[in-house]
């Protein structure tokens, strides 16, 4: 079984990091502030009341923060805001110092005003150091996604003209216009679509997602001639791809494994299915393909385009994306799902 599991491993370490560090910080807050006057005793009372306001702070930092503000949905990001500062005034109000401040407070409803005025800074200091230890994050990625896409683009560059894939088609190609059969101009207009696809309009850093659908179309196709009576070769499309938009060459990478896997390891039997479904702006992306664990000379869960196709998934689609690889029965299955745009 291979998934993200590693990836989301670290992520879980450094989120609890994160979070003890904000309790070390309330910590000394609330040892700075929690003496009383007219003894050296702690107010211990206090700590349930800087809890209840710690508390608010983590629901918008790790809640509120992630699925609202980060993806834009700043309206709602302001009520979720408000609603968490009201209920957690009430709960002061109504519970806590009923309970702690009886014959303090408890015996008169606090001024409201008194304590959104005494909540607020606490709140804002915790928001204020997980927008600063998140934009910390993001320009240490945006940094490692520059190094990625530099160090890499030679290899994207060669793995876009690949020479095996060509020599395959113009091959199949060739035969064909021996037999003079019908499908020759398809078949050059597709390898022509191809070739025109990779090297002018993967430029920009994200792609129509119909053209990216496309694209898949046309080199399944292709792939398929060397297959043949070999064995089946299914593409299923389910959805409405326009108006969305994909880095480009994300998905090529598992197709071409599937064909890869497959056609070197297998004579016959070869089995491949893609499924590509849309629903609303979430992708789900689904292939699996037959091979001989005997056989196969390559490892399967290796290789630079697999590796780097995880590396920009991560940086690209932090959060929003799921991948998951594993092998069963002889069959390599991958099941990966984006958000997208």
């Amino acid at each position: 079984m291979i998934s993200e599991t590693g990836n989301s491993t670290f992520k879980k370490s450094s989120t609890v990091f994160e979070v003890l560090i904000q309790i070390g910080i309330m910590a000394i807050f609330f040892l700075g502030t929690s003496f009383r006057r007219d003894s050296d005793h702690i107010h211990w009372g206090r700590l349930i009341f800087l809890g209840n306001y710690f508390v608010a702070a983590m629901v918008v930092n790790y809640f509120l923060m992630p699925k609202f503000y980060y993806h834009k949905k700043y309206f709602w990001f302001i009520i979720g805001a408000i609603l968490v500062i009201i209920l957690s005034i009430l709960l002061e109000e109504l519970v806590l110092e009923q309970i702690l401040a009886r014959h303090t407070r408890g015996s008169r409803f606090s001024s409201i005003f008194f304590t959104f005025v005494r909540m607020l800074p606490f709140v804002m200091l915790f928001v204020g150091f997980k927008f600063a230890w998140d934009g910390q994050r993001r320009q240490r990625e945006l940094d490692a996604l520059k190094n990625v896409m530099s160090e890499s683009q030679l290899q994207f560059l060669k793995s876009q003209i690949n020479p095996h894939f060509l020599f395959n088609s113009l091959n199949n190609l060739y035969s064909y216009a021996l037999e003079k059969s019908e499908k020759t101009p398809e078949i050059i207009l597709e390898l022509s679509s191809l070739l025109r696809y990779m090297l002018y309009e993967t430029k920009e850093t994200k792609v129509p997602l119909d053209k990216e659908v496309k694209y898949l179309e046309d080199f399944i196709r292709l792939q398929s001639l060397q297959i043949e009576d070999r064995g089946n070769v299914r593409f299923n499309k389910e959805g409405d791809f326009h108006g969305k938009y994909i880095a480009p060459l994300i998905l090529i990478v598992f197709v071409e494994n599937c064909f890869k896997h497959s056609t070197s390891s297998l004579s016959h039997q070869i089995d491949i299915e893609i499924d590509l479904q849309m629903r609303g702006n979430v992708l789900h992306f689904k292939t699996a393909n037959s091979y001989s664990e005997m056989k196969n000379t390559e490892s399967l869960n290796e290789g630079i385009g697999l590796q780097n196709v995880k590396t920009r998934l991560e940086l690209l689609y932090p959060n929003v994306h799921r991948l998951d690889i594993h092998k069963e029965n002889n069959v390599y299955k991958v099941d990966l799902e984006i958000t997208l745009d």
